[in-house]
């Protein structure tokens, strides 16, 4: 029963009906990882997705001296590597646990099955793909256009967003994590961090940070300088 609660509730799976959500279940196989543990490697084959049931997953690439760029965090509830389901071939990134995870495991050739008897699979399928090409659109805009000081506003101004419009956000992952993923390093970070605090933009406490100047952090994020 746990397993169908969850199935309902993610939107990829949105609109079945109970048999389908039944056959759904039937293909799914549960996967736990350790903190830090590998979920798979940039090259391995792409023999299906997987959706975030507990913990939080990163999705990264190396580059050839060794270097980490983060292009995602998922969180429960989100989908990754979809696009071994159409392509067939190995998975582009690597994908590791960043904590103590559960993800479902749902392979290619069974979904493809699923999908040609409901359509309305592969139109959430073409929605998530669109919105994980939305964002990395945006990641690339960032880390071409913007200064790092701007990277940062945004960052925290999506927090905002995502965490219900909340001047007060939590930072999901550390800040080596959050530095990869905003294409810096920590101890350009916490310069920016405490910068920001400085000119009154935020006020920060671990991992908690308070908007205090949310049309100055605002102005950052579109470019103005630091």
């Amino acid at each position: 029963m746990e397993l169908m609660s969850f199935l309902k509730q993610v939107p990829l799976f949105a609109g079945l009906t109970a048999e389908q959500y039944d056959e759904l279940a039937m293909i799914i196989t549960l996967q736990d990882y350790g903190r830090s543990q590998s979920i798979f490697a940039e090259g391995d084959p792409g023999t299906g997705f997987y959706v975030v049931m507990e913990g939080l997953v990163k999705i990264y690439k190396l580059s050839m001296e060794g270097k980490e760029q983060i292009l995602h965090i998922f969180g429960p509830g989100e989908p990754f590597a979809e696009a071994a389901v159409f392509m067939g071939s190995t998975f582009p990134a690597h994908a590791l646990a960043l904590e103590k995870s559960r993800a479902l495991f749902i392979p290619r050739r069974a979904f493809i099955d699923l999908i040609q008897t409901n359509p309305a699979l592969a139109m959430n399928m073409l929605a998530a793909l669109s919105m994980r090409l939305k964002k990395f659109a945006h990641l690339i805009e960032d880390l071409s256009l913007k200064e790092v000081p701007g990277r940062v506003a945004a960052h925290l101004l999506f927090l905002s967003t995502q965490q219900g419009d909340s001047d007060t956000v939590k930072l999901n992952i550390g800040k080596a994590q959050l530095a990869s993923l905003l294409g810096t390093i920590p101890e350009t970070l916490s310069r920016i961090l405490t910068k920001l605090s400085k000119q009154g933009l935020i006020s920060s406490e671990g991992a908690q940070i308070t908007i205090l100047d949310r049309d100055g952090l605002e102005d950052l994020a579109m470019g103005e300088k630091l």
